[in-house]
């Protein structure tokens, strides 16, 4: 008879374990796996989203990099996903469908990129966002359309874009909207401008506070 083994009874517990948390091999070599599902891949000079990860992360920090693409199957294989910044990369452009199966998404900082315009639907999967970033690009369109199923978003940024308008439908389509930040841009001051600005003074009581004051024009 074999003697028994305090190891030889916890093996199946502990190959349970190694399945359960898949760290290890499956954290990208330039990248910090701070627990189970937090990976941090910042300023490595990464010039492309480097894989596998864990398919379980949660946060990702992946911000400081050369990235100029986000992979257009990327949330199908990274649907927990709740935190993406991904700020301070070379991304000019959303493919479409990009964020299909993001529905767990609530926080994503795309702010210091390329990005010079956004699509209608452009985030039409990430329904759970309550905070959007994307101060300092080069956005000079935003499609009316292109917040369309973000009922839920709280807190937009688009400052020091270079938008000269912006459709007041882009803004009704966020009945959640509590923070806005749209100075810095170069306002073009027309009609539609002025439709915008009677907008924010509408719904500035609901505002945390007035985004019309530094908006140049």
């Amino acid at each position: 008879m074999r003697p028994w083994s305090p190891l030889g009874s916890l093996a199946p517990l502990l190959l349970l374990a190694s399945l359960s948390f898949p760290l290890g091999h499956f954290c990208p070599a330039v990248c910090s796996c701070l627990d189970y599902h937090t990976v941090d891949c910042r300023d490595q000079g990464l010039p492309s989203v480097p894989n596998p990860f864990p398919l379980d992360v949660r946060k990702l920090l992946i911000a400081d990099n050369h990235i100029q693409a986000i992979p257009a199957d990327f949330f199908i294989f990274y649907g927990d996903l709740v935190y993406l910044d991904f700020s301070h990369n070379a991304l000019a452009s959303l493919e479409e469908g990009t964020f299909s199966s993001s529905g767990k998404l609530v926080f994503l900082d795309l702010s210091y990129n390329n990005l010079t315009r956004l699509a209608a639907g452009a985030f039409r999967s990430a329904g759970r966002l309550i905070k959007l970033s994307l101060g300092n690009n080069h956005l000079a369109e935003v499609d009316p359309a292109a917040f369309e199923s973000l009922e839920q978003l709280q807190v937009l940024e688009l400052n020091d874009n270079g938008l000269r308008t912006l459709a007041v439908p882009a803004l009704d389509a966020l009945p959640s909207l509590r923070s806005l930040r749209l100075e810095g841009n170069p306002w073009l001051c027309d009609c539609d401008f002025a439709s915008l600005f009677s907008w924010l003074q509408e719904n500035q009581s609901k505002l945390q506070k007035d985004f019309t004051t530094g908006m140049s024009v």
